[in-house]
């Protein structure tokens, strides 16, 4: 990792460090300072080396770290370790420590438009070219960086951060400790659009078929006079879309996370502390519940509810409701142990085909040997 991440970092002991894991520490050498922190490939004598795996556990006795973060079990005799349970969860609280933020202007600056009816809090960060619109509220310590748009009658509560190229639109709520990363929309006109007569896809849903003549139809646009409501702790990858209702709030639940690429359309309602992975589609009015994940590419047909502690696999298609801890794959997707047995059903195929061409050539051998004529198999 480069230098200048750790521009602003202070220097540890191993003793500080491992009271902040609570790890078992087996110390090899006194006096051991730590900057940074790398892999055992890349570390120096001031490193910390993170060893989770076994291909870095092997690589250890070659380091030229002097202490190393490894699972409960691992110590070795020429390093310096700490034993963690949960090396993931020792890893995040050691990174928090090196972590520097990005920078911020201080104050509002000069090539920022903020409306004369917004309303800033405390210790607000506003950078170049962000706007600010009419009746906007930005909390106390919120840092809104480069060319941010920020909507009319939009509130971002305290501790906020919202990376470049954001856009908020009107009205919008955003919680307290909220993270947006780069060039994510939250609250864009939801993908609503009616016609004067039933459309292809009303009449394929009824009847199971395309209609008629549908070339004279024309697709009116439903407006969008909802809006989005995110609550605290969220986070927000970079490039997703959050649409506004269509008359309701589409609404984010507290400590949900949310990747990249992610779509969720109006009218959602999101429950609490979900994990919502990479170019996943919510298509609009489904209710997921609390701690749902919903795995990278899979997508959720409308107007669906998923139940709580759910977890829908990459690339599944959900086109009915599932009930709490469900867990399911494929697509339309089906509970996760019976696509395993349906795979098994299918490699077992050749096998099966094997047998029949066998019995087939048998009998055919056996049909010749009887002169019996116009039997088929």
């Amino acid at each position: 990792m480069k230098k200048e991440l750790y521009e602003n970092s202070k220097t540890y002991t191993i003793e500080e460090i491992n009271s902040i894991v609570g790890g078992i520490l087996n110390k090899v050498e006194e006096n051991i300072k730590i900057n940074r922190i790398a892999s055992p490939v890349d570390a120096d004598e001031n490193t910390l080396a993170l060893a989770f795996e076994e291909r870095f556990i092997e690589s250890l006795p070659h380091t030229k770290a002097k202490v190393a973060l490894v699972p409960l079990g691992v110590s070795l005799d020429n390093i310096s370790t700490i034993e963690v349970e949960r090396p993931k969860l020792a890893m995040m609280k050691i990174l928090h420590l090196f972590y520097v933020p990005p920078d911020a202007h201080t104050g509002i600056h000069p090539s920022a438009i903020v409306h004369p009816d917004a309303k800033l809090g405390n210790d607000v960060s506003i950078g170049p070219n962000v706007v600010i619109g009419r009746g906007a509220v930005i909390g106390d310590n919120t840092k809104v960086l480069a060319n941010v748009y920020i909507g009319k009658f939009a509130e971002v509560k305290k501790n906020c951060l919202l990376y470049p190229g954001v856009y908020v639109g009107d009205c919008i709520e955003i919680g307290n400790n909220v993270i947006i990363h780069n060039g994510a929309s939250i609250g864009a006109d939801g993908y609503s659009f009616v016609t004067e007569t039933p459309s292809n896809v009303e009449t394929a849903k009824k009847e199971g078929k395309v209609g008629d003549d549908a070339t004279q139809q024309k697709i009116y646009k439903v407006p969008s006079l909802g809006a989005v409501t995110i609550a605290d702790d969220v986070e927000i990858g970079a490039n997703a879309a959050i649409d506004r209702g269509t008359i309701e709030n589409t609404y984010i639940g507290k400590g949900t996370k949310i990747d990249n690429l992610v779509q969720i359309g109006h009218n959602c309602i999101v429950g609490e502390n979900c994990l919502i992975i990479s170019q996943a589609g919510v298509s609009g009015s489904v209710k997921l519940g609390d701690r749902v994940v919903l795995a990278g590419q899979a997508g959720i047909v409308d107007h669906l509810e998923i139940g709580s502690d759910s977890i829908i696999m990459a690339k599944s298609g959900v086109t009915k409701n599932l009930p709490d801890k469900s867990i399911v794959m494929g697509t339309p997707a089906i509970p996760r142990k019976e696509f395993v047995k349906q795979i098994k059903n299918v490699k077992e195929l050749d096998v099966v085909l094997k047998e029949i061409k066998k019995f087939k050539k048998d009998f055919d051998s056996i049909r010749e040997s009887l002169n019996i004529e116009n039997v088929e198999v």
